[in-house]
């Protein structure tokens, strides 16, 4: 799989692709009161600070920013001045206006300093110039214009002022111009808007939630992960036993389910000859800044001793052409297909430092990868299994709210200097429409992406939402015909003639890294029975010899079943069992005193619920047998 993880804010993903107009028209109405309201911002900062110079002002994900230059240091202490002239401006009512005007009219406005101002400056507007000159020659260039402020914007925008509902500066953060830290750094203002402030305080009530369930936090206090920067490196987790066994159980998942569908397992090496990722496509361009630098190395003392050039080898970055070597170990005939090849795989990713995001953007992901080669006449039920995968998953993690984001590729990018498509242009309609028709028939709810497709195919993005409302990508489930063309995969069909199979890259579970992160937030650490680290913790009250006793056989048969169970036999009160238990998130606790053992019963309590009654000791031990089999919620 090829697909990278999504990271925090501030970080190249707050910096958007120059849209296209068409895609500035898709605007939700959410975004054009998020984009009206950066302009309100620029407005409000002008009239405090009138040298400020402003780059680039757009909505993003959970708001808006604006990036501006200016002597004064902007800090949370001048927000409610700021807010002040926002609502000002809002109450004013002032009509949002569009206006077309030729490149010379901008590039002139652009020297005396009349865009992003609210009147002609001495200084040029040096951010608006740059972004004028390099507006493509046939677009349109046009300003919006609300009270004196005048922007260079394609817009859309609200109608008016007043028609922005609740807003709020929330932080202030640095970003270079463009992104590139050979341009200037500004300071990044950003704020969110709502259509109304009932939406918006639900917004910062998750926003909260979300701080007490962040996954370093509460994976740093249960003992799940660390990142050990000093010895081991940024980016690199390393797995804690509580993680180990979070980690176990999604891999005893994936394989049980896909056995079940028909895969089969394979283990490839985490390096390989530099000839592999040049064939595939992903040297030496497209993904060379993703990859570790290759390691040079002579086969033999005697290469060493020549002028033989060295070996480069390559940490890989992902699964897929170690998977189609394999594909191509042996011959493979129609009967073969669908081969199902799957591994959890460890790729390596050098993620630029300012990307990386405790477990969700990683420099190490070990991944629920398989690749399907099929035939084009097997791809709608493959694909549709796939999917149905996805769906089983959702239900065992209670995730209830998703959406498939079908990322297509744009014509316009097959060939010349900005290409970003295998040119291929009959194999990218017939694959697009065969997974749109899928996905229709299927009933799954999703929407489409242009121009967002893999290299050699179109893609699925599985978003998923956790149970507070927060918005996580999970996963991908990409379509590839044309790599396997670049390795010369093929079959012999019933005809007696070689084909090259499609194949199916998908990873349902995504990354144990970004997954295990996500599950952390979903649950808040509260894992389900047979997710949890700790399962079971036997709490004996006091430490009588005989009810120790009792208390090891039952340890003992609960170990004997796998269950991660352990005890505290000690001499402390039983309310401090009980907290320590509490704090550490055991799901279940056997609270046994002298009248459990005379009776061969336990008294249950559950986490964060309470006592639930005493139970016979083999019903109990049943009960949890059970519920860790069947995967209950």
């Amino acid at each position: 799989m090829d697909a990278k993880p999504a990271g925090p804010s501030p970080s190249p993903g707050d910096q958007p692709q120059r849209k296209s107009l068409d895609d500035r028209q898709k605007m939700t109405e959410l975004e054009r009161i998020r984009h009206s309201c950066a302009h309100v911002l620029a407005t409000a900062i002008l009239k405090l600070w009138p040298d400020a110079q402003f780059a680039a002002g757009p909505p993003v994900e959970n708001g808006f920013y604006y990036d501006v230059e200016m002597a004064h240091r902007v800090s949370p202490e001048d927000f409610p001045k700021i807010e002040a002239e926002m609502k000002a401006v809002i109450k004013a009512n002032q009509t949002f206006e569009k206006v077309v005007v030729s490149r010379d009219q901008a590039l002139a406005d652009a020297q005396h300093g009349r865009l992003a101002a609210l009147a002609e400056r001495s200084a040029p507007s040096k951010f608006k110039l740059d972004i004028v000159q390099h507006i493509p020659e046939n677009e349109p260039i046009s300003y919006f214009k609300n009270g004196d402020f005048i922007d260079l914007c394609a817009g859309p925008h609200v109608m008016r002022t007043g028609n922005i509902g609740a807003f709020k500066l929330t932080h202030v953060a640095s970003a270079y111009y463009k992104n590139d830290e050979r341009n200037p750094q500004l300071q990044r203002i950003y704020g969110t808007a709502f259509k109304n402030k009932t939406e918006m305080d639900a917004y910062f009530t998750m926003v909260e939630e979300a701080k007490r369930r962040d996954h370093r936090k509460i994976g740093q206090e249960m003992g799940i992960f660390t990142i050990d920067t000093e010895f081991v490196g940024p980016g690199l987790a390393l797995w804690l036993p509580k993680g180990g066994a979070i980690t176990e159980e999604l891999e005893k998942l994936a394989k049980e389910t896909e056995f079940l569908a028909g895969y089969v397992r394979v283990k490839t090496p985490h390096i390989a000859r530099e000839k592999l990722y040049l064939t595939s496509g992903h040297l030496p361009i497209l993904y060379k800044d993703s990859m570790y630098p290759p390691m040079e190395l002579h086969e033999s003392k005697e290469d060493a001793a020549s002028a033989a050039p060295a070996q480069r080898y390559y940490l890989r970055g992902m699964n897929c052409p170690h998977h189609h070597r394999i594909f191509a170990a042996e011959p493979r005939s129609y009967r073969d297909l669908p081969l199902r090849l799957a591994e959890y795989g460890t790729c390596y990713r050098y993620e630029q430092s300012g990307e990386l995001f405790g477990l969700m953007r990683v420099r190490c992901l070990n991944m629920n990868d398989a690749h399907i080669y099929c035939s084009p006449e097997q791809f709608a039920a493959e694909f549709n299994g796939v999917n149905e995968m996805y769906l089983k998953y959702f239900k065992i993690f209670g995730i209830e709210k998703y959406v498939m984001r079908f990322s297509t590729h744009d014509p316009a990018r097959l060939t010349g200097d900005n290409a970003k498509f295998l040119n291929e242009p009959e194999l990218w309609k017939q694959t697009e429409d065969m997974v749109r028709d899928t996905l229709k028939n299927s009933g799954i709810n999703y929407v489409e992406v242009p121009n967002e497709a893999a290299f050699y195919g179109p893609k699925i993005d599985v978003q998923v939402w956790s149970v507070i409302g927060r918005e996580f990508t999970l996963a991908t489930n990409q379509v590839d015909f044309g790599v396997p063309k670049r390795f010369g995969l093929t079959y012999r069909d019933r005809d007696n003639t070689e084909k090259t199979p499609l194949c199916i890259h998908r990873a349902p579970l995504g990354t144990h890294e970004r997954f295990i992160g996500f599950l952390i937030e979903h649950y808040a650490g509260n894992f389900p029975l047979w997710l949890a680290p700790d399962q079971v913790r036997i709490l004996t009250i006091g430490d009588d010899e005989s009810l120790v006793a009792y208390g090891k056989k039952i340890l003992d048969e609960l170990r004997a079943n796998f269950v991660r169970a352990d005890a505290d036999f000690g001499t402390d009160k039983i309310n401090g069992k009980i907290l320590r238990a509490e704090e550490a998130k055991v799901h279940t606790m056997f609270v046994i005193g002298p009248r459990d053992k005379d009776a061969n019963q336990v008294s249950l309590r559950l986490h964060g619920k309470g006592n639930q009654g005493a139970k016979p000791a083999p019903e109990a031990i049943a009960n949890i047998l059970a519920a860790i089999r069947e995967r209950r919620p």
